[in-house]
């Protein structure tokens, strides 16, 4: 280009630049601005280095998956404590979920399709967390949740489709949810391994491990616009009972303020066992394996570890003297929990993936009920009747049904004595509509897509008033991460239990805080729980 066409641009430019003035440069100012934000949203720097994420589906969220919260727990570090996850150089990309921890893996079981199930690989090195948020910048201090998954203490993953955290990320809560080991892996005791811990236990590396990723959430969460002073801890069925063992557990004070236990708050997901007979148990295992020692039970392949304890052996939370100096039951009546709001409840149909689930024989149910019930056995049976075949199914549904309600009275009742803080119990009754409705109702774990409001994680027909169910759950659940309170501007009032004790909040078709059930039938039931004095 001759020299007198390039004077001439440069001459053009500056007129441009000239007459555009101010205006000129505020756009450019702008522009570098919004890239400075987008980088530190996608960037973020936790204790270990530089982190990348990725955006959602909503480009407003920014999700980070597959974050170490703690060291791969393999090798000599098998059946040991979490210890801190190492530094890395550069920039790490958190853009796939990590493997998920070592477990039998199924497409769909029962009621449970693709969406309810783990995801990808499994593998020993697991302890790994996932975050979505759409805060702009790190000083914003929005309250955080961190999602236990379920999976009976057998299975499970922060992967699975329906604990997507995007919808609630949109509605301003920081969403982690988090692996941690399970089965073998997560809860063996043995001699050995109490010796070698250096706090006289064994077992429980699982809840371990929970609380790992809650001191990481603590440190880091901070940096991706989280308030590491208004943690949530979350968890359905085997992740509720861990809610309430890290309530109970010292190991876990300060690290939360709030929880929601969705099935399995009161429910005997372990601890079944103390420390000694787990080590039995464990030792039991051990020759079984056909090993002598600790060191050789490490060199087993992972894979074969699991194919081992397959419908042989059981391992899941104990009292360890450790996380559990001693039974939950015993810490919430002494009070020495961790005093939290706490949102708990079941769903209407619990046992509904039981294939005799509302199949039981008549005459079988009446013997049970005569078993059970003892002295009361004919006043429950006027009020569950089982004379024919079809009648005894809708009452076998019924009893479970309202036997949940009552345990839930039991179990906040007794809290009640020595908390503080308020408690929230609900009954979800809305069967989800398609292929499972007929067989297994409002099945356990079905509220989820709607807690999360994740309706389009699931491929079933819903209609407009699952869209209005999903929104009224989703905004009892933020206003309760939030505040500590569900209760919030256009929602029916939930009360708290000290204020309603024999009320629960239905959620479904309708949304309403009631006596579920009269109050004779109420009173019965309370004396066959052993909780008729209150």
């Amino acid at each position: 280009m001759p020299s007198n066409s390039i004077h001439s641009e440069k001459l053009s430019l500056l007129t441009v630049r000239k007459s555009l003035g101010v205006a000129f440069f505020s756009v450019l100012l702008t522009v570098h601005l919004v890239a400075q934000n987008t980088d530190r949203t996608t960037q973020i720097h936790v204790e270990q280095g530089w982190l990348a994420g990725t955006p959602g589906s909503d480009s407003s969220v920014m999700v980070f998956r597959g974050v170490p919260y703690a060291a791969p727990p393999v090798g000599a570090l098998r059946w040991q404590a979490p210890r801190p996850p190492a530094s890395w150089r550069g920039v790490r990309t958190a853009d796939k979920f990590s493997p998920n921890p070592m477990q039998v893996m199924v497409n769909s079981y029962g009621p449970w399709t693709a969406e309810y199930q783990p995801q990808g690989s499994v593998s020993e090195d697991c302890l790994y967390l996932n975050i979505w948020t759409s805060a702009k910048s790190s000083k914003e201090k929005r309250p955080v949740m961190m999602y236990i998954p379920g999976g009976a203490f057998t299975g499970g993953s922060g992967d699975v489709p329906v604990y997507d955290g995007e919808h609630l990320a949109k509605k301003g809560i920081i969403v982690v949810t988090i692996n941690y080991r399970v089965s073998v892996f997560g809860f063996l005791a043995l001699r050995e391994l109490t010796k070698e811990s250096g706090n006289n236990s064994s077992g429980n590396y699982g809840l371990l491990d929970q609380v790992a990723a809650l001191r990481w959430i603590r440190r880091n969460i901070a940096a991706f616009g989280g308030d590491p002073d208004r943690v949530t801890i979350m968890g359905q069925s085997a992740g509720a009972a861990s809610v309430n063992y890290l309530t109970a557990s010292p190991l876990a004070k300060g690290l939360f303020v709030q929880a929601i236990a969705e099935s399995g708050t009161n429910g005997v997901i372990g601890p079944g066992e103390n420390l000694k007979s787990a080590e039995e148990n464990g030792l039991r295992f051990e020759k079984a394996m056909r090993v002598s020692s600790l060191a050789e039970l490490r060199a087993i392949p992972a894979a074969a570890l699991i194919d081992s304890t397959t419908n042989r052996f059981h391992f899941l939370p104990i009292v360890d003297g450790w996380f559990l100096p001693k039974s939950a039951d015993e810490i919430f009546t002494k009070g020495e929990q961790s005093d939290v709001s706490t949102i708990t409840g079941w769903v209407a149909d619990e046992g509904s993936f039981m294939g005799n689930y509302g199949k039981v024989p008549a005459e079988e149910f009446r013997e049970g009920v005569k078993r059970r019930a003892g002295g009361f056995a004919d006043e429950v049976l006027k009020l569950y009747p089982a004379l024919t075949e079809e009648e005894a199914a809708e009452s076998q549904k019924a009893w479970a049904r309202d036997m949940s309600i009552v345990s839930t009275y039991s179990w906040a009742s007794k809290r009640e004595k020595t908390a503080k803080t308020n408690i929230y119990t609900y009954l979800f009754v809305h069967p989800q509509p398609g292929a499972t409705e007929a067989r297994y109702e409002t099945f356990h774990s079905s509220e989820l897509p709607y807690v999360f409001d994740n309706l389009d994680k699931s491929p079933r027909p819903w209609t407009m008033k699952d869209t209005a169910i999903a929104e009224t759950m989703s905004r009892y659940w933020v206003n309760f991460l939030t505040t500590g309170d569900p209760n919030g501007k256009g929602l029916p009032v939930w009360p708290a239990f000290k204020d309603a004790p024999e009320k629960t909040m239905e959620l479904g078709d309708t949304t309403e805080a009631k006596e579920m059930m009269s109050k004779g039938k109420f009173e019965l039931l309370k004396k066959l729980s052993g909780d008729g004095e209150e």
